[in-house]
């Protein structure tokens, strides 16, 4: 990991490698990824998993798992597991109801003055916690005619102060397509704000480039990327050269994590991932309960156990560099923070 104030100026440039060959490479078997980590077998590992939710994952994340190492975080994140098939109590393919939330297509309208737009079906890196890993998305998919029906119903609707990309991830998308569609959005006078979330900018921060940039800082409204990392292992060079740039621009940087059994389930992981975002730039925002879909029972970890691990990282660090311990409630008005004391939740 780099500080920012030691990289000399020169150094200091926008990233160049060529990040669409890198996204072309992402799709890999059970088989290719065990041989890519140096382990002849895993006694989690799955091939079948595979048909429930496909492996993605690109080189730049590959090359910070520690290789022969079967109990690596980053590879916990991304390996199909036998556990996969287990159906447990409680858990669904839509935990957060969000189907209910979809007025038009590609719209999830579930917060008054917030609406997200599914900008894109597809992510780089697909992680197999991920709550929307059995989400519709071919009812959601859209071309840029499109679109339109979306972006009437948000001008349509003045109370709608903030805009959010999700997906998937919306920096899957060629520039032209997504700053098409940044530009959309900013010209709609009613909104504040503009927030873009991404796990790809962790997983492949090549995608910061010489041409997002200049296109980002066309864009007249406040942007906030919400970044999405789980474990200190995840940073390096590459993203702080990313997030330096976007900083440079007055972007607003946050980070979002899940708290996930074997991967960051310790305060001492949290507080290193929480001080190593902040040399980068970027603030702690949420620690998520995991969310409760089908196939991920084997990476939660309780509320009273979240509680405990959250209360030792606060007294670890300060306010500033604590996420807040969240959970996501279908039919809630808001997030649902998670108070340490009782069983009282506040929404955020």
């Amino acid at each position: 990991m780099i500080h920012l104030s030691t990289i000399p100026v020169e150094d200091k440039t926008v990233i160049t490698p060529d990040w669409k060959e890198l996204l072309s490479q992402s799709k890999l078997s059970t088989q290719d990824l065990l041989k890519l980590v140096r382990l002849e077998k895993h006694p989690l590992a799955s091939e079948s998993a595979e048909k429930l939710f496909e492996l993605r994952v690109p080189k730049p994340y590959l090359d910070k798992i520690e290789k022969g190492k079967a109990d690596d975080p980053l590879l916990l994140q991304i390996l199909p597991q036998l556990a996969e098939h287990t159906n447990t109590a409680g858990f669904t393919n839509d935990p957060l109801e969000e189907e209910k939330y979809s007025p038009v297509k590609g719209v999830i309208h579930k917060y008054e003055n917030r609406v997200l737009l599914i900008a894109s079906s597809t992510c780089v890196i697909n992680c197999r916690y991920c709550f929307r890993r059995n989400f519709p998305y071919s009812e959601h998919t859209q071309s840029k005619s499109d679109w339109q029906e979306a972006l009437d119903y948000i001008r349509k609707n003045d109370s709608i102060t903030e805009v959010i990309l999700s997906g998937g991830d919306p920096l899957i998308h060629s520039n032209n397509y997504l700053f098409w569609l940044l530009g959309e959005i900013d010209q709609l006078t009613h909104v504040k704000r503009i927030r873009i979330h991404s796990r790809l900018i962790v997983s492949l921060p090549q995608r910061i480039d010489a041409e997002f940039i200049k296109a980002l800082g066309e864009i007249n409204k406040p942007i906030i990327i919400v970044m999405h990392c789980n474990h200190p292992n995840e940073l390096g060079d590459e993203l702080a050269l990313a997030t330096q740039q976007l900083s440079d621009l007055n972007v607003t940087l946050l980070n979002q994590s899940v708290l996930l059994r074997s991967i960051n389930d310790q305060a001492e992981i949290l507080k290193q991932l929480s001080e190593g975002l902040f040399e980068i730039g970027v603030l702690p925002y949420y620690l998520f309960i995991l969310d409760k879909v089908t196939g991920t029972a084997h990476f939660e970890i309780s509320i009273s156990e979240a509680k405990k691990i959250h209360q030792a990282l606060q007294a670890s660090l300060p306010g500033y560099l604590v996420p807040r311990l969240t959970i996501e409630v279908p039919g809630q008005e808001s997030k649902t923070s998670i108070s340490h004391n009782t069983n009282q939740i506040i929404n955020l």
